[in-house]
């Protein structure tokens, strides 16, 4: 396939963005992911999960026999009732949790709330995260944009895994979202890829220390994957070409990175995998 063929139309949004103004719309496996009873009865809490890759995380977990609570930014309604409509058909329950993680007392809510819907909680997924436009230099950083994409990515990252730890015991697990740019920065994402290399180092140091209470704690890195993020954080002429710079020459769905957060959520399949980082890149290495 030509690289004409794998750009995208000229399009941009406002942060932070919604499915349903994006061209092409992206696949989250609503036709395609096929559930085999990976993770049934389980209940999990997805940060981010009204769209790109918490919504394909949501409805894989749901068809794998998982109920579902997701968390999101009250803008992003439209999409949650989407992705919560999803869970509903695929006969698992859904928890709506609107509310802006970058405010602790919200952020440490979540797995409360989650929990006393659904019974209790077994899977965390830190998967929400916040990126700027892209920005000529340093210099044009501002405090109010550090203070958004530090407060998204880790902050709340932290805030929500301590008030989840209560919730969780021997054979449940935490799945971060962490990037392909924690490897292969951008100069223009020096904040948000900053973020994502600390992910992988919480990752790792989270994993040594609730390795002992049989708590499982992992990662997966993505590369450029379409998602509302990305018209609404990219200029016209970064969306057009955006994931052509991989090995295979696109960008990837969010449906494709689904099967890789079922693995790290299932007690049966990764029993002993803990404190790694899972890339789905399209060729970009991860070490």
């Amino acid at each position: 396939m030509s690289a004409d063929e794998q750009s995208f139309p000229a399009q941009q949004q406002e942060p932070p963005g919604l499915t349903g103004a994006m061209t092409p719309t992206p696949d989250h496996g609503e036709e395609s992911y096929r559930g085999s009873g990976r993770l049934d009865g389980l209940r999990a809490l997805v940060t981010g999960g009204d769209s790109g890759i918490g919504r394909a995380v949501a409805i894989a977990f749901a068809r794998e026999g998982a109920d579902v609570a997701i968390g999101y930014l009250p803008d992003e309604e439209e999409d949650a009732q989407e992705t919560a409509r999803w869970v509903g058909e695929a006969g698992r329950k859904a928890v709506l949790l609107p509310g802006d993680i970058t405010d602790e007392a919200t952020a440490r809510s979540l797995p409360d709330q989650a929990a006393e819907q659904l019974g209790g909680l077994d899977v965390l997924v830190n998967n929400a995260g916040f990126q700027m436009a892209r920005r000529e230099s340093v210099e044009d950083i501002t405090t109010d944009e550090i203070d958004r994409v530090l407060k998204t990515n880790l902050y709340a990252l932290l805030w929500v895994t301590q008030a989840a730890l209560k919730h969780l015991g021997d054979g449940s697990s935490i799945i971060n979202n962490s990037s392909i740019q924690a490897y292969q920065p951008s100069s223009s994402l020096l904040d948000y890829a900053s973020t994502k290399a600390a992910i992988n180092n919480l990752t790792v140091n989270l994993a040594a220390e609730l390795g002992p209470r049989g708590i499982r704690v992992n990662a997966v890195a993505p590369g450029p994957i379409w998602t509302p993020l990305q018209p609404a954080t990219q200029p016209e002429e970064k969306v057009q070409k955006f994931g052509q710079d991989t090995p295979l020459g696109r960008a990837g769905q969010p449906a494709e990175l689904a099967p890789a957060f079922v693995f790290l959520a299932s007690p049966r399949d990764a029993s002993y995998v803990s404190g790694t980082v899972l890339g789905v890149t399209g060729g970009k290495p991860v070490f």
